[in-house]
């Protein structure tokens, strides 16, 4: 009688303590991992739109972990670039597409051409011209940083670039110097990069 009272205890116990084990991971998980809700609830505005700050603006960001806040940095500026490079590169793209629809200039091939020599000399300009505007850091660690490139230089850059690209089309070139197809390029880069300040003006 008392065997069966030591085995029935000691598999009452052995239930309690594996139910314990088993139910630390879950509540360690919770305290260790914050909702997002709660991760992002005293972040800047800009962490989750940075087009608020106006000009082309993306966010990069990177745990900050034994290598230190530094090279944290340095990894959150080169994810932000390369979302600035993918946000110039469709700019650019949609500008010199509705711009060369509009005007009725070359056939697709060149067209494309163009577009293609324009976008990249438009994002080289934008990743050489960005600028560390803020920086955030959540408290689990991880540091945001805000990246932006004024709307100004962007279309100045832009317009700059089309010229040069179009002058290397003959066809192009010609048609491009009627009143009409620059007026037309102001208005396409003003949607393009006009958009992102007027925005930030009705904030």
């Amino acid at each position: 009688m008392k065997k069966r009272i030591a085995v029935y205890g000691l598999s009452v116990l052995s239930a309690m303590v594996f139910a314990g084990c088993a139910s630390t991971p879950k509540d360690a998980t919770q305290v260790q991992e914050p909702s997002m809700a709660n991760e992002l609830a005293n972040a800047p505005k800009w962490v989750l739109n940075p087009s608020l700050e106006g000009g082309i603006s993306a966010v990069g960001s990177a745990k900050v972990g034994k290598a230190g806040m530094q090279f944290a940095r340095t990894e959150a500026m080169a994810h932000g670039r390369d979302e600035l490079a993918r946000i110039t590169s469709v700019k650019v793209k949609n500008m010199v597409k509705n711009f060369t629809q509009t005007t009725g200039v070359g056939d697709a091939e060149t067209v494309d051409k163009v577009s293609s020599q324009v976008t990249k000399q438009v994002t080289s300009q934008a990743l050489n011209g960005s600028k560390q505007k803020d920086t955030w850091i959540s408290p689990s660690g991880e540091l945001f940083v805000l990246l932006v490139v004024d709307a100004s230089i962007a279309k100045e850059t832009v317009k700059d670039a089309v010229q040069t690209s179009l002058k290397n089309e003959q066809a192009l070139w010609q048609q491009f110097q009627a009143k009409k197809a620059n007026e037309e390029m102001d208005k396409e880069i003003e949607k393009e990069f006009g958009a992102a300040k007027q925005e930030a003006a009705k904030q």
